[in-house]
């Protein structure tokens, strides 16, 4: 099993390009502060730092001393949009991504703390299983909710796998919205992405690192909602 392995700042610098990219944050304007990206994303400073140094290099942000970090102008915009018919849906599914960063962010978080054996296995079958549905030209819904339904499971609290089981497949955009059409990329490369990241959340899982599981799921899932904002032009 292979996955692309990836920093939390890389990440990060996925979420930031998006948002200058959809024009969320515009040529010129000043970034959020350190601290508020520390808040927001549930990382550490130096993470943050890594990932602004990242913008600065690909010539997207620029710093000025002492007074914080600005978009360039010269930086790229890609308008794109959607049916009008599909704004309901993507609010529907942007709104659910919400409330499972509320939940699966901690779930990530304890299932770090009290994985075991079987919930490994659990999670490495369900992303072999992401990995065969995408080379088999599949949406991969199944097989990514199994992935999510063994964290919930491996927090060994019946509650966060009732709640998960609950929401089901609605818990996925893809199966309410074309996603892929949204994010500009094809099935294949979209799918693989999400399963890198599941990979990243797996790592921390692994290596018992709560804080680590609770920063990779924050930006798994923050990623998503932003894809699907950055395509219906609705602001964050």
């Amino acid at each position: 099993m292979e996955f692309r392995r990836g920093s939390l700042s890389e990440q990060i610098v996925e979420v930031m390009q998006r948002r200058i990219h959809s024009g969320e944050y515009a040529r010129g304007d000043k970034l959020p502060t350190e601290l508020e990206l520390v808040s927001e994303f549930g990382v550490s400073r130096t993470v943050i730092r890594e990932a602004i140094a990242n913008l600065k290099s690909g010539g997207l942000v620029t710093t000025r001393q002492g007074v914080g970090v600005f978009v360039q102008q010269s930086a790229p915009l890609r308008p794109f949009f959607i049916e009008a018919g599909d704004l309901d849906r993507v609010a529907e599914a942007v709104s659910i991504l919400e409330l499972r960063i509320a939940l699966e962010v901690e779930a990530a978080a304890l299932a770090a703390a009290r994985r075991d054996g079987d919930s490994l296995t659990a999670m490495t079958n369900a992303m072999d299983a992401m990995s065969a549905a995408i080379l088999a030209g599949d949406d991969a819904i199944q097989s990514d909710l199994a992935f999510h339904r063994a964290i919930a499971a491996a927090t060994d609290n019946m509650h966060f796998l009732k709640l998960f089981n609950y929401l089901g497949e609605l818990s996925v955009p893809r199966a309410r919205v074309n996603t892929f059409a949204i994010a500009q990329e094809s099935r294949e490369d979209y799918l693989n992405r999400v399963n890198s990241e599941h990979g990243r959340v797996f790592d921390a899982i692994e290596a018992g690192d709560s804080d680590g599981a609770r920063g990779a799921m924050r930006l798994h899932l923050i990623g998503s909602k932003e894809r699907l904002l950055a395509g219906s032009k609705r602001p964050v």
